[in-house]
């Protein structure tokens, strides 16, 4: 019997991951922010309330911070497949946990149930070092490009999706939690899926002899060592700078669009649902001849100043009709910009340390995810436009450090 294809199993994995991560999407700002909502007192301020939003969405990157260090280095230790799995199943249950939280009101279970998600959510990371055990460095950034495409399809019908669920309109007894018991489901589905299609990409497993260093503080260690690795510390520089930019739009432009537009849970998620399709166009249609005409480097060159741009660009229009003009080219720069960044990373590292290099670049990221829900809950009660201003500016940066990397030997990259 021929065997299946890994990447078919991580495209699936990684698609129905997203659609879960999606479908809460909508419901956070209207629950936080909403006057119907039982999470406060009646006379709670709104600046109040978003910087207990920012601190909530905080907390899942902060927990992933400690949490996706163990499950890079025991993939790279035991095999990939096993730790998708555990990852999965804490996805399973934080989001049960989050339901219960909304239909109790409790803030304690929202933040608890965060924690969990996060400490286990590392199967990104996962997929990605899959993903590089079986590429070649000719076919790496396309490979990477459709993980983004299954990211942006997800993209397109979580948000969507949960708007729907979340809307009593759609059926009379859809409430805030009804899309977290689908996401819940979808993980569960996922991780049946996995368990039954996925065969094992890590062909050469390492000696826990030969991870001295592992410990519940990996993550600390993992920032310290990023800034040792001469051939890679720019390149996490980059990508360090870039997630704390754009997480300042993800993690509160849902708040921007309820306070200066007045969105609902649907439009919320059908807005996020177009940024999501013109991802999916971006890297499953155009980063493949794109990659076979420029290297990485000089894509990103490219196009990490003209996603600073049209970032800024959501700030001019007074109608929300025109924010969607602004989509296509927000989305498109966007899609290109993490495969390349990927493979830029992958490429400077050991075939057999891919899950550690690339866990100590998502300890970068979860640490950068950390820092704007909390700065950008302070930001917005000061401007409500200064979390989108602070994300232009901070992709500028890292375009900046980009532009000191030293052109690689390989034309690959």
């Amino acid at each position: 019997m021929k065997p299946r294809n890994p990447l078919y199993a991580l495209l699936f994995t990684v698609l129905i991951d997203m659609i879960g991560v999606g479908i809460i999407i909508p419901i956070l700002a209207p629950i936080f922010l909403g006057i119907e909502g039982a999470l406060f007192l009646p006379d709670t301020t709104v600046a109040f309330k978003t910087i207990v939003l920012g601190i909530l969405l905080a907390t899942y990157p902060f927990a992933q911070f400690f949490g996706a260090p163990y499950l890079g280095t025991l993939s790279d230790i035991y095999g990939r497949k096993k730790f998708l799995l555990l990852s999965l199943a804490g996805t399973v249950f934080g989001y049960l946990l989050f339901g219960v939280g909304i239909l109790t009101h409790s803030l304690t279970l929202l933040f608890v149930s965060r924690i969990i998600d996060g400490f286990t959510g590392g199967n990104i990371s996962i997929a990605l070092s899959a993903i590089a055990d079986i590429s070649t460095p000719e076919n790496k950034t396309k490979n990477f490009g459709l993980i983004g495409a299954s990211f942006g399809v997800g993209f397109i019908i979580g948000p969507w999706l949960g708007g729907q669920l979340a809307d009593p309109r759609t059926v009379s007894w859809f409430n805030d939690a009804t899309p977290l018991w689908v996401a819940a489901g979808l993980a569960l589905i996922n991780m049946l899926l996995l368990a039954r299609n996925f065969q094992e990409t890590l062909q050469k497993k390492k000696s826990i002899l030969q991870s001295p260093s592992f410990s519940f503080f990996q993550g600390f260690a993992n920032i310290k060592q990023a800034f040792l690795l001469i051939s890679l510390r720019r390149l996490f520089l980059v990508s360090m700078f870039y997630t704390l930019g754009f997480n300042f739009f993800t993690q509160f432009f849902q708040v921007f669009l309820v306070t200066k537009f007045n969105f609902s849970h649907a439009e919320i998620g059908n807005f996020f649902g177009v940024i999501g399709l013109w991802i999916v166009i971006a890297q499953g249609a155009l980063i493949r001849p794109l990659s076979q005409r420029f290297p990485p480097r000089s894509l990103l060159r490219i196009v990490m100043p003209l996603f600073a741009i049209s970032t800024l660009a959501y700030l001019i229009p007074d109608r929300a009709i025109l924010l969607f003009f602004i989509v296509p080219f927000f989305s498109s720069f966007n899609g290109f910009i993490l495969p390349n960044l990927n493979t830029l990373i992958s490429n400077a590292a050991h075939p057999e340390e891919q899950g550690k290099i690339l866990g100590i670049n998502q300890s970068l990221q979860a640490l950068a995810m950390t820092i704007p829900p909390l700065v950008a809950g302070v930001a917005f009660t000061v401007n409500q436009n200064l979390p989108i201003i602070l994300c232009a500016l901070l992709v500028i940066v890292g375009w900046l450090v980009l532009l000191t990397v030293p052109k690689p030997t390989t034309t690959l990259a």
